[in-house]
């Protein structure tokens, strides 16, 4: 077994234009202040981490490490979530995603997906040079739109949407691998790898690549009426980097599981703070502290009801809480003793 570490932050949602929030030192500051001890780092944020300069510098990196490092605080994992999204974009998204890429590569979906592919591969180099062995990230999608069969899908599309996703990852995933570093896939609505079923086909059409690993976050298994537990044994040992975030689902006799285009608020699944939703997080801490799975805790704040300031003010007591320091002993082992097999014999009549 393996204590989980933590807790930590991902800071993509607290950045703003206001300090603390809009410097890295400022930034590290309020969650040092706050009790974390990790950061992950989103990568769209240029003041935060330059992948350019991180991909070419190990000066660089290292004294971005330093600085970080001066607050008390480790970077947990860089996430490419926004870059990984434009990966393979179906058509039907094409203008509302344009808005994650750079000017020059708007209303141009090839040179975006270049682009993309060209960023997470600075991004696997940048985590190789800070010493990090896991990266988040999004698939992207080219089928989501087809999620529920109506119309019917063809036979072969889903197979060829899977085919042709691991296609556009295979170089990815080959760089990171030269470069040590994990992929984690978060599992996420919106995304081809929403679930296990579509996590598997995902990782057969890439030949099993051993790059191929996820973000867990129960949030969005709780909105898909998933069973977030079992999964976990399941996936354990995919199970490479860890969102805390909270959820529920309350359905009503107007709304379920698709919420009527409802805003966040007015939804019957809605992401909650830490500890005000349905998430069982004493049983999961449980079974990754089990199957000895070596990750960060790192918080995810999306309430669409509590404030982010108290919302990161409860969110590291509360994964410090539920932090299991793993045991090197059994409760029992005083009752133990060498093996002496004519006892053992004698005890089974033997």
């Amino acid at each position: 077994m393996k204590t989980i570490k933590g807790p930590a932050v991902f800071l993509a949602q607290f950045v703003d234009s206001k300090a603390p929030f809009n410097s890295l030192d400022g930034l590290c500051e309020w969650a040092s202040g706050l009790g974390y001890k990790g950061i992950q780092i989103p990568t769209w944020e240029n003041f935060l981490i330059d992948l350019d300069k991180a991909a070419e510098s190990q000066a660089y990196c290292d004294d971005l490490k330093g600085k970080i490092n001066s607050y008390g605080l480790e970077i947990t994992e860089l996430s490419t979530h926004l870059q990984g999204q434009l990966v393979a974009v179906n058509p039907a998204y094409d203008s509302m995603f344009d808005g994650f890429a750079p000017e020059a590569v708007r209303n141009n979906p090839k040179a975006r997906t270049e682009w993309a592919i060209d960023t997470l591969k600075k991004a696997g180099t940048a985590s190789k040079r800070l010493g990090l062995s896991s990266h988040a990230t999004f698939s992207g999608a080219l089928l989501w739109h087809t999620v529920y069969p109506w119309p019917q899908r063809p036979a072969g599309l889903v197979e060829k949407g899977f085919d042709e996703l691991a296609k556009r990852w295979l170089p990815i995933l080959n760089h990171f691998d030269e470069n040590g570093v994990d992929v984690c896939y978060e599992i996420h609505p919106g995304e081809d790898l929403h679930d296990g079923v579509s996590f598997e086909r995902f990782l057969k059409a890439t030949g099993n690549h051993k790059r191929v690993n996820m973000l867990y976050d129960p949030s969005h298994y709780v909105l898909q009426h998933l069973d977030y537990i079992t999964f976990i044994d399941y996936y354990h040992e995919f199970i490479k980097a860890f969102h805390v975030k909270d959820a529920e689902f309350n359905p009503t006799g107007k709304q379920g599981v698709y919420g009527g285009y409802s805003d966040w608020i007015d939804r019957a699944g809605r992401f909650r703070s830490l500890g005000d939703g349905q998430v069982d997080f004493s049983a999961i801490f449980s079974k990754l502290t089990q199957y000895g799975c070596d990750v960060w805790a790192v918080m995810e704040w999306e309430c669409c009801m509590k404030s982010p300031e108290q919302g990161a003010r409860e969110g590291a007591p509360f994964i410090q809480k539920h932090i299991i320091e793993a045991t090197e002993k059994t409760f029992d082992d005083f009752a133990g003793g060498d093996v002496d097999d004519a006892y053992l014999n004698s005890i089974l009549g033997l």
